[in-house]
């Protein structure tokens, strides 16, 4: 892996697209920027499942594992030898997690910047929806308070 490289003078590799990547970290990069996917797996050539879901969440631990069920698909990096970045007659960009006679292909359905505006909308709702929450409850204490005056 490239962990060891000899010296500093070797540069890192620059992947544009289509490659190998072996390392976990960059792999982890790639797939933490997904959003919703179509996914297939493929186990010994035969396919075994296909759907679209949503990457909920990307990590790196030996001892838990890669799990797509319910449109929802968390992935752990440890569950594969490699990525294979493709891309498909349509220019569409194929994520390909391969380990022994295995791939689990993922096609983004969004892009990241289209994922972290969408995001961004998420969190100014939920923002504005507790600002009135709050606005809300104080207005309702001022009127307790001055029902009580009285």
């Amino acid at each position: 892996m490239s962990h060891h490289l000899p010296d500093g003078r070797i540069p890192a590799p620059c992947i544009v697209n289509t490659g190998i990547i072996v390392n976990k970290l960059d792999i982890r990069r790639l797939l933490t920027d997904l959003g919703r996917v179509r996914y297939t797996y493929i186990q010994e050539g035969r396919l075994q499942s296909e759907g679209e879901g949503d990457v909920m969440e990307v990590f790196a631990n030996p001892q838990r594992s890669t799990l797509v069920a319910n449109c929802a698909l968390y992935l752990n990096v440890c569950s594969f030898d490699y990525l294979e970045l493709k891309q498909s007659p349509q220019q569409e960009t194929c994520f390909n997690l391969i380990q022994e006679g295995m791939c689990l292909s993922l096609v983004p359905l969004s892009t990241p910047l289209q994922e972290r505006k969408e995001r961004s909308l998420n969190v100014s709702a939920i923002e504005a929806m507790m600002e009135q929450v709050l606005s809300a409850r104080w207005d309702a204490e001022i009127d307790d308070d001055c029902s009580d005056s009285f």
